[in-house]
């Protein structure tokens, strides 16, 4: 079952990289009371307000990848029993054209993410039937690797 979670996982990256916001939106649940957090902001409430502040950040963002380490996912419940929520925390290791005076020019960044993914309350049992409920980035401090 966790590979099924992760596969809806990736997807939300590829849909960040492509700017895919039609893959976007079939990637969350459809409620109020879904949340983002995106690094260094409030958070943002039900699944209208999510999308449009991905919807933005693709429009905005010339050039993104995402390199993701540390990947752990635990499924509820815990056992025998069909898992009906995923937690997906990683290390988003971030490239990005943004904001570099160069066109070839590319900056870093690291955050760390939680996704929360549940069973689609709406339909039926099928690979895809995994969405996000909760995500929560926040950043990394790069506090150097000089000698202390």
């Amino acid at each position: 079952m966790s590979e099924t979670a992760l596969a809806v996982h990736r997807a939300f990256y590829d849909a960040v990289e492509t700017g895919d916001a039609d893959l976007m939106a079939t990637l969350w649940v459809d409620h109020p009371r879904v949340s983002c957090v995106h690094p260094g902001a409030v958070p943002l409430r039900g699944t209208g307000a999510v999308l449009r502040s991905w919807t933005v950040l693709m429009a905005n963002v010339s050039y993104i990848q995402f390199f993701l380490t540390d990947i752990d996912v635990t499924t509820f419940p815990l056992g025998d029993d069909e898992p009906t929520m995923a937690v997906i925390v990683c290390t988003e290791n971030i490239l990005s054209g943004e904001g570099m005076s160069s066109p070839d020019a590319f900056a870093g960044g690291k955050a760390l993410c939680t996704s929360i993914l549940v069973r689609d309350p709406s339909g039926g049992r099928t690979a895809g039937d995994w969405k996000f409920w909760s995500r929560h980035a926040s950043p990394i401090a790069d506090l150097g690797t000089e000698d202390r």
